[in-house]
């Protein structure tokens, strides 16, 4: 089995003297992520010159040490590879950002074992994913509901994984969502902070909850466009939480054209959309912006609003 191993050495500098194994093996390593690495060293995948097995990643690390890693070859994903067609906003070897469009599952589950985004990935990716965890997978950060459109990021390896993970935790990704809402909000642009958690009544749905009984979520919203019984609008997420944009505008009254589960139009948007077979969420994702993981440029992203939703702007303009 270690026969296929990739062997890596590794030189360890002076200022390594006294890190934690772990720690001095990422800074030696800036593609790999600690947690990676500290899965190697507790599997024994981490030795020394003379060959000894450091299985201890709090172990002090010496200066000017030569070590000998054994890295397996990433294990091939459960899911099977699907080519779908994809529309790629933005790629490189570390990272790729998606243009989603609404229907598309992100993850395979029950009811969606494939043609989801993470097959159409596989099969896009394919010889590109050095592992995330050990499994060569696209790493997805963040997600984006099946019936919402707009742009979604998935890393490539362990060491953008992390670094997109700490962004979206730090709540530093500048995520900004287009959607159209009944009636119009008062004041036009405002800011909604209010915890959500599982409704009490159907733990398929999100609910307001009170504070400190689920997550803190805050959404910045503002009027883009006044239309005839809607009103087109931007939501800022300072946080990412499940189902954050819709649950949060139906909680000041005015839930999203289309959302079959927070929010029915009346007569007469109701027809309007049944005349058009407009059976989603107006919701679509329409900027990402980040630090790229890797390079540390600045990336930000926009994505048109799709067909559907123009349409329902266009019947619907005073």
């Amino acid at each position: 089995m270690l026969g296929d191993d990739e062997i890596l050495t590794v030189a360890l500098g002076d200022s390594a003297a006294g890190l934690r194994l772990d720690r001095a093996l990422a800074e030696a390593l800036p593609d790999m992520s600690r947690e990676r690495l500290k899965t190697l060293i507790k599997g024994g995948r981490v030795a020394s010159s003379d060959g000894t097995v450091l299985w201890d990643p709090s172990a002090k690390a010496a200066a000017s040490a030569t070590l000998e890693l054994r890295l397996p070859k990433p294990a091939p994903a459960h899911n099977v590879a699907q080519d779908l067609d994809l529309v790629v906003a933005y790629e490189d070897e570390h990272l790729i950002v998606v243009d989603k469009p609404a229907g598309l599952v992100v993850h395979p589950a029950a009811g969606n074992l494939d043609g989801t985004l993470v097959n159409a990935l596989l099969h896009h990716c394919a010889g590109q994913l050095s592992g995330v965890g050990g499994v060569a997978r696209p790493g997805i950060v963040h997600r984006i509901d099946k019936d919402t459109s707009g742009l979604i990021v998935a890393a490539k390896h362990d060491k953008a994984h992390e670094g997109l993970a700490k962004q979206f935790a730090a709540h530093s990704i500048d995520r900004r969502y287009l959607a159209l809402a009944t009636g119009r909000p008062m004041p036009a642009n405002g800011t909604v902070d209010a915890w959500l958690g599982r409704s009490a009544t159907n733990r398929k749905k999100m609910a307001v909850v009170a504070e400190g009984r689920g997550k803190h979520a805050v959404t910045h919203y503002r009027t883009v466009g006044v239309l005839k019984g809607a009103t087109l609008v931007e939501c800022r997420l300072e946080t990412g939480r499940t189902h954050q944009v819709r649950v949060h505008m139906t909680h000041i009254g005015h839930p999203l054209l289309g959302d079959p589960v927070y929010g029915r139009a009346k007569k007469p948007l109701s027809e309007v959309l049944k005349a058009r077979n407009f059976a989603r969420q107006a919701l679509h994702a329409a900027h990402l912006g980040f630090i790229h993981p890797v390079t540390g440029n600045v990336i930000a992203l926009d994505s048109e609003l799709p067909p559907d939703m123009r349409e329902l702007i266009d019947i619907l303009r005073v």
